[in-house]
C-alpha cells in the first residue's frame, strides 16, 4: 500500500505526519509529492527517506495544482504495482488512526452484515466528513456551508451517490486507477476530487464512505482561495451540463428506435 500526500510548504505538518502514519499502518509506503515547497518541505522529505525505505520523495519543479501532484504521485504508484493507493493531506487535517478503517472497508469489511458479499467491496472508499458519525472540527461556519454546498451541488448535477466527493482523504483498488485515463485528466484544484469519483462512477466502479473526524490545520496556511473555489463551481456545471445533453441525446435515440420498431 502506498499513501501519496501532496505538499507545499507543509515543513512543520510533514515529520509528525509521517511517524503518525507508520504508527498507523507499519507496513505502508509513504510518497511525498513536493512541489518545490520554498520553506524546505522537500528537504526534510528527503531526510526521513534516507532514513526509513518505506518513504519516497518525488520533486516536481514547482507549484502546478493538487490535481497535478496527485496525477504524478498515482502514476508513480502504478508504475511500481502497488496494490492499494491512499490519498490524503500533510497538514494533519486527516488522521492517519482512521486509515485502518478506509482499509477494512476497501477489502470488504463488514460486507455481510449489509447484504453484500466480498466479492462486492468497492474499488473507491471516501473518507466522509457528511455522512452520520463524521465530523469537522475548528471550521469557521463558512467553510462549513461551503463544503457542504458544493458537494449538495455536485451530487445533484452529476447525479454521484456519495456525500462527500469534495473529500481527499480516500483509499482506491489499482484497478480503479488503472482504468482512469489520467493524461486526460486536466482539473487543477480541489474539483480534482469530485472529478475522480465522477469517472470511478462513470465506470461502474463501486464507491463507500465511512466516516471521519476533520481536524483544521494548527500549522501552516490553507491552500483554499478563491480560484479554486470558482474552478470547481465551473467545471462541476460543465460536468453536468454534458451529462444532460448525453442523456438527451440517449433518450432521442431510444424514441427513434422505439418507432422504427413500431412501424411509426
Amino acid at each position: 500500500m502506498l499513501v501519496v500526500v501532496p505538499t507545499y510548504d507543509e515543513a512543520p505538518n510533514l515529520l509528525p505526519l509521517l511517524a503518525r502514519i507508520a504508527c498507523a499502518v507499519p507496513g505502508a509506503h509513504v510518497l511525498v509529492v513536493d512541489d518545490a515547497s520554498p520553506d524546505g518541505t522537500g528537504a526534510l522529505a528527503d531526510e526521513a527517506a534516507a532514513a526509513d525505505r518505506r518513504v519516497h520523495v518525488l520533486h516536481r519543479a514547482g507549484k502546478e495544482g493538487l490535481g497535478a501532484a496527485y496525477r504524478a504521485g498515482f502514476a508513480w504508484a502504478l508504475a511500481r504495482d502497488y496494490a492499494v493507493v491512499v490519498e490524503m493531506d500533510a497538514d494533519g487535517s486527516h488522521a492517519p488512526e482512521q486509515l485502518p478503517s478506509l482499509l477494512a472497508r476497501l477489502d470488504g469489511a463488514g460486507s455481510a452484515a449489509d447484504g453484500r458479499s466480498r466479492a462486492d467491496s468497492p474499488g473507491l472508499v471516501l473518507g466522509s466528513r457528511w455522512v452520520p458519525g463524521g465530523s469537522v472540527v475548528d471550521w469557521p461556519r463558512w467553510r462549513e456551508a461551503l463544503s457542504r454546498g458544493a458537494n449538495v451541488y455536485a451530487r445533484a448535477l452529476l447525479r454521484l451517490p456519495v456525500h462527500d466527493a469534495t473529500g481527499g482523504f480516500r483509499a482506491y483498488r489499482r484497478a480503479t486507477l488503472a482504468a482512469i485515463d489520467l493524461d486526460d485528466v486536466t482539473s487543477a484544484g480541489y474539483c480534482f476530487q469530485v472529478d475522480l469519483v465522477r469517472r470511478v462512477h462513470a465506470g461502474g466502479t463501486q464507491i463507500a464512505e465511512v466516516p471521519i473526524r476533520f481536524v483544521e490545520r494548527t500549522a501552516g496556511r490553507s491552500k483554499m482561495d478563491r480560484r479554486v473555489v470558482v474552478e470547481a463551481l465551473w467545471r462541476i456545471g460543465a460536468w453536468g451540463a454534458a451529462d444532460m445533453a448525453d442523456a438527451a441525446r440517449a433518450g432521442v435515440r431510444r424514441l427513434r428506435r422505439g418507432r422504427r420498431s413500431t412501424g411509426g
